[in-house]
């Protein structure tokens, strides 16, 4: 089975705009595009505003512990319901966090990380 991997980094906003202008002129050309998936912000500490402790600990509970809703998962990591629910939506809205409705009512939502390997990379 194939890894499916993630990349994470710091980009400034002048490369991110740059790479765009690329993609769209491609595109006006006729040409094939290069699909890419990553999560880039302009900078380190914007990152770590983030992809906090907590937040990452909750990416490993997902991955590994596999909860069935998200009341299950601020049990497993010891965390009040309102704050779990809130660093799950910044996952989710980030495409690190996947979630599908459960079979049951109680079971609101059920959580994935669907990648296997995030890997951070940092231009110097």
């Amino acid at each position: 089975m194939k890894v499916k991997r993630l990349k994470v980094g710091v980009r400034s906003l002048e490369e991110g705009l740059s790479e765009f202008k690329e993609t769209l002129k491609a595109i006006k050309a006729g040409r094939r595009v290069t699909k890419r998936t990553g999560v880039y912000f302009i900078s380190v500490e914007a990152m770590r505003q983030v992809l906090t402790e907590p937040r990452l600990a909750l990416l490993h509970a997902i991955r590994t512990r596999r909860p069935q809703s998200l009341a299950e998962l601020a049990k497993l990591v010891h965390r009040d319901f309102k704050n779990v629910r809130a660093d799950v939506n910044v996952l989710r809205e980030l495409g690190l966090v996947e979630a599908k409705s459960g079979p049951r009512l109680r079971d609101a939502v059920i959580l994935s990380v669907p990648y296997q390997r995030i890997q951070f990379e940092i231009a110097v």
